[in-house]
This record gives structure tokens, sequence and C-alpha cells, in this order.
């Protein structure tokens, strides 16, 4: 009977975050309200408040439950990789497929990043600083075998997420231009390969000896 009990609970806190992953994506922080996540998820705001909590605790969760895992799932990539170079690339192509799999993500980051990370809760930010840690010892295990340039490591992932994000949110927009003339449509040509891929190519021909 208990765990019957458990995996309703489950349950119902998964449709709870999927639904306020949508809110905080479509309008932020500020313009979310408890109560519309709770009509989306089918439940009453006292359920939210019961399996949860109010609506920052609501908020940590639904960032810190993507950016957790993607953490995790960058060290596994990085550790099975031999070189500084291939563990720069499972580096950048976790950061894509966190990016397909999660499109909420990249809106709810951007107002952070617009607002100077008004709302960031501290959870998250511990979740980035794991992340970082993470390219801080490729890029220096690369320097040291002098494989890589010195860089400064943020810059280095500003460079890889700027890029994915605003590429994935920015290509729609672009596409539907059809007046845009012939000569900027020429040099609109489409991947050779995956996102990531490309991103990786770019980064580590910036930053190679």
């Amino acid at each position: 009977m208990k765990d019957i009990r458990k995996e309703k609970s489950d349950k119902t806190v998964e449709r709870i975050l999927v639904a306020a992953r949508m809110v905080f994506a479509e309008k932020g922080y500020s313009g979310a309200h408890v109560d519309e996540i709770a009509e989306r998820a089918g439940v009453n705001k006292a359920t939210i408040y019961y399996q949860i909590g109010d609506k920052d605790t609501l908020y940590a969760n639904v960032i810190h439950q993507v950016l957790g895992n993607t953490a995790q799932n960058i060290a596994g990539a990085v550790a099975k990789a031999d070189s500084p170079e291939e563990k720069l690339k499972a580096y950048i192509n976790c950061i894509a497929e966190n990016v397909d799999k999660n499109p909420e993500l990249p809106p709810i980051m951007m107002r952070e990043v617009a607002s100077g990370g008004a709302t960031l809760p501290r959870v998250v930010i511990e979740d980035i600083a794991s992340v970082l840690t993470i390219l801080i010892g490729i890029l220096e295990d690369g320097r040291k075998k002098g494989v890589f340039i010195e860089t400064v490591p943020f810059l280095i992932h500003m460079m890889i997420v700027g890029t994915i994000v605003f590429y994935k949110k920015a290509a729609p927009v672009k596409d539907r231009q059809l007046w845009l003339p012939a000569t900027l449509k020429a040099h609109d040509k489409k991947l050779k390969s995956s996102l990531g891929e490309e991103v990786a190519a770019l980064v580590l021909k910036a930053i190679k000896r």
C-alpha cells in the first residue's frame, strides 16, 4: 500500500514540475502564479504546497531538476573520454542535448541573465558551478598537455552555451523572414553535423595550440 501511495505521489510531483516548467518558461518567475501551475497540473494549490513547497521552492526545483541531472550526465560522459579534445566534445554535446531535451530551460535562464540573476536560487548557482568545475578541469588538463592555449573558462562556457541557445532560439525567427536578400540566404547553409559537434569544432579551433 505504501508503494502505491508513493508512486501516486511521485507522479503528482512530476506533473506539477512539468506544468511549472511550462509556466515559468512562458511568463518568467514574476509573471508565474501558483494558481495557473496548479490548474495545468490538474491539482489544487494545497497539493503543490504539500508535495513541493512555496513558489520559490518550486522554481528552484524546476531548474535544479534539469541542471543537476545535466552536471551528472556531463561528468559521466567526460569520464569516458580519453583526450582533452574528446572530453571537451563530450562536454559540449551534453549541453546541446540538454537544450534539446529541455526547451523550457533556455527562456527561464535567459530571463535570469537579463534580470541579473534577481531570482536565481542558490542551488541552481551551485549546479552551474559544478558544470563549470568540470570545464575548468578539461581546459587545465589540455593546457598542461600542451593541447589548449590558456583561456578564461567562464568565457569558453558562455561561448558554448550562448551559441547553442541563441542558435536554437534564433533559427526559427530567421527562417520566417522570407524577405531576406538572396545574398544573405546564399550563406544560410544547413549544419553538416549536429549542433553540438559544430560548436565543438569551432571552440576547439579557437583554443587549440
